[in-house]
């Protein structure tokens, strides 16, 4: 620990290991340091892998990662208590190479790409807690872990320790998160035979499916539920913006079984067993409030960033996309011998141009629009189910009389005027 390294990258997260993998492949000396016992023993994410942005760093990953499923379906449900409106996209193009996405099981990826990061030439500590940068004459020099003797120095320090990210807070790059800038996310892996989840699903094997659902999931508020397949067991688990939660005072495990024991979503779990519970912090702030990401010997990426588009619910192909262009550019910067803030900052600049930057800008007013205005959720999602059930009700009814129930329904609230601002703010803020 006392020699002088290149790079020492903090998290062995997606972003982190992005990062240690390239930075090594170009013959860089890179320490990785995860503070679990394991990469992937910390970690937590929905499950779903993005196949570009990992493909970029290791062509053709598919044939050995330990990826669950291939996803050929992404389904999304608007749920009221007893019903849902469904809308779906199944491509069977998905299920041949290259693929689109993957479902995955973090303690397991994680743990394969950490490994491979090593084969390119990364050391990997684990279990070892970085607790402070070492900064001199204000550059970022090395860090300070909770091992004997544990300081440890590089040229740059890539922080890639979560959302969460203390080292960046020490470094003045943010304040403190607010509880609308995150959101917290609990999950079960739970343990079915692969043909029940054939069967329910309507899937083959090989074939993944992930599924959205908006409205009840979250009794109305800002946030998803989800389920997504693997090989012989499901990730199901609901996120809500912590500001949420503690406005109406609710308990995440709590959150976790509504969902599981909602009517549309208990016959998908019944019968499973569960394998994990776990509970994570995810960015929802966006481009508002990335932080500051270079300095002197420094430099922050993924979840630490900001880097999720919560719209979307991605991050993991964000955190893998911010990893390389980082080491990227200590690469370019090892040929000068200069790692001030100025040589760093073309990071800075790369990631704005890149589909990070103008994704997170695209929808930069999109949690904030849609938290303080709860109707879109609490309100137009019931109303939507209850349209359906209006319309698709055959009871003798003549269609224009229905038509003009539903829109009388639709605008009993808020008014004509009311509904086409609503719609109109909406727009605006995904346009």
């Amino acid at each position: 620990m006392s020699e002088k390294f290149d790079v020492i990258v903090v998290g062995a997260g997606p972003a982190g290991t992005s990062c240690a993998y390239t930075a090594a492949q170009k013959g860089l000396k890179v320490l990785l340091i995860e503070r679990g016992e394991y990469p992937g023993s910390k970690n937590v994410m929905g499950g779903i892998l993005y196949r570009k942005q990992l493909e970029e760093i290791i062509p053709e990953f598919w044939h050995e990662a330990p990826i669950e499923r291939p996803v050929v379906e992404q389904r999304f449900w608007f749920l009221d208590k007893e019903s849902m409106v469904t809308t779906s996209y199944k491509g069977l193009e998905w299920a041949k190479e290259p693929y689109n996405n993957f479902t995955v099981l973090r303690a397991k990826f994680d743990k394969w790409f950490a490994e491979k990061a090593v084969e390119q030439g990364a050391l990997l500590i684990n279990e070892t807690v970085v607790t402070e940068c070492i900064v001199e004459d204000g550059k970022v020099v090395g860090v300070r872990t909770d091992r004997p003797d544990g300081d440890v120095y590089a040229d740059v320090v890539v922080l890639a320790d979560g959302v969460n990210s203390l080292l960046a807070k020490q470094l003045g790059f943010h304040k403190e998160w607010k509880p609308n800038e995150v959101a917290l996310t609990v999950m079960e892996v739970l343990k079915l035979p692969s043909k029940t989840i054939n069967e329910r699903f309507n899937v083959q094997n090989n074939q993944g499916v992930s599924v959205e659902m908006f409205g009840d999931a979250t009794h109305g508020l800002l946030g998803t539920g989800f389920i997504y397949t693997n090989k012989d067991s499901i990730n199901v688990g609901v996120g809500t913006t912590l500001s949420s939660m503690i406005k109406k005072k609710l308990k995440p495990y709590d959150l976790l079984e509504h969902v599981k024991n909602h009517p549309m979503i208990q016959p998908y779990v019944e019968g499973g067993e569960t394998l994990e519970y776990l509970a994570h912090l995810i960015p929802e702030g966006g481009y508002n409030t990335v932080p500051k990401l270079v300095g002197d010997g420094v430099i922050v990426t993924g979840d630490a960033a900001q880097f999720v588009n919560a719209i979307h619910r991605e991050g993991s192909n964000m955190a893998m996309s911010s990893g390389k262009i980082a080491a990227e550019t200590i690469a370019k910067a090892k040929e000068t011998g200069d790692f001030s803030e100025r040589s760093l900052d073309s990071y800075r600049t790369e990631i704005y141009d890149s589909f990070i930057g103008k994704d997170l800008k695209k929808y930069k007013d999109a949690a904030h629009t849609f938290e303080e205005n709860p109707q879109y959720f609490q309100e137009y999602v019931p109303l939507m189910n209850q349209a359906m059930n209006t319309f698709f009700t055959v009871d003798g009814t003549p269609k224009w009389d229905k038509q003009k129930k539903i829109i009388a329904k639709m605008t009993a609230g808020r008014g004509k005027i009311g509904l086409a601002k609503d719609m109109y703010k909406a727009w605006k803020a995904v346009k």
